[in-house]
């Protein structure tokens, strides 16, 4: 009998009591591979819908849709077991109002396992937010830059560098976390504005280009590995997976164009052993 104490997933409730006390880690995860992987280290593993640009390849994230949030979903609860497991609301799913934002979510637990969900927006959306939390769906807010309003926004940018643009941010962060949101992702703000809202609200703020000023860091994942060359100034590199992969992609050809593999008996032999 095992004397191994099992892996208990993160709870809300946990991630809402690191405010202030350590910082939360968080990455994107769209499958069971990356999800297994990066499970040990994460305490957030954020099913985002930045999977249409990174996964299929779109231009934004406009065209992801409630079925393939939910498909990626569910591969990354399967392959995860101590991270707190958000899935983004896609854009159309939740912006009408509260009960379409409820019969989205509601649905996106159901189907996948997951323990909360995330969307977008401040003031406009705290309505929204305190109708699902109020019936048993945790919301993790999204302020700052919002790349589901690319078209509004006239692009992927930066916001709040001017003191004249941090009220309305200020406001955003101040009425998602009256509403019941039990964090905040800011991404793409100045610093001094980053820590201005980390220091007066009561709620983890999670930073993506934010500044190490927030109670936590969120990345995709794929732009840290080095798989894309063009990758936002704010990001840093760990790895080169990219460059690795490429490497192996060419000496497995290499070896395809030279025979150079084992008998299939061995090969077969040796997986089943």
């Amino acid at each position: 009998m095992s004397s191994q104490a099992p892996v208990r997933r993160r709870t809300v409730p946990q991630i809402r009591a690191m405010k202030g006390e350590e910082p939360i880690v968080s990455l994107t995860a769209y499958d069971v591979i990356t999800a297994r992987t990066l499970d040990p280290h994460c305490d957030v593993l954020l099913v985002g819908d930045s999977l249409g640009m990174v996964v299929y390849g779109m231009s934004t994230t406009l065209g992801v849709t409630l079925d393939m949030m939910i498909a990626h979903g569910q591969a990354v609860v399967r392959g995860s077991a101590r991270a707190l497991v958000v899935i983004d609301m896609p854009f159309a799913s939740y912006e009408q109002g509260p009960q379409q934002a409820f019969a989205s979510a509601s649905r996106v637990l159901a189907e996948t396992g997951a323990q909360a969900v995330k969307l977008e927006g401040g003031v406009a959306m705290a309505e929204t937010i305190r109708f699902l939390v109020a019936r048993g769906i945790p919301v993790m807010a999204h302020v700052g830059m919002t790349p589901q309003a690319v078209n509004v926004l006239g692009g992927f940018m930066a916001r709040g560098r001017s003191r004249d643009a941090w009220p309305a941010i200020e406001a955003d962060a101040q009425a998602i976390t009256e509403a019941g949101a039990f964090s905040v992702v800011i991404e793409a703000v100045a610093e001094p504005l980053a820590r201005r809202i980390t220091e007066t609200i009561a709620i983890p703020t999670i930073g993506i280009g934010a500044s190490p000023a927030c109670d936590g860091q969120v990345l995709v994942t794929e732009d840290m590995l080095g798989f894309n060359d063009r990758v936002p100034g704010f990001v840093r590199r760990f790895g080169e997976l990219g460059a690795d992969m490429d490497r192996a992609a060419a000496a497995y050809a290499k070896a395809v164009r030279n025979r150079d593999f084992p008998a299939e008996s061995e090969t077969y032999a040796e997986r089943d052993a």
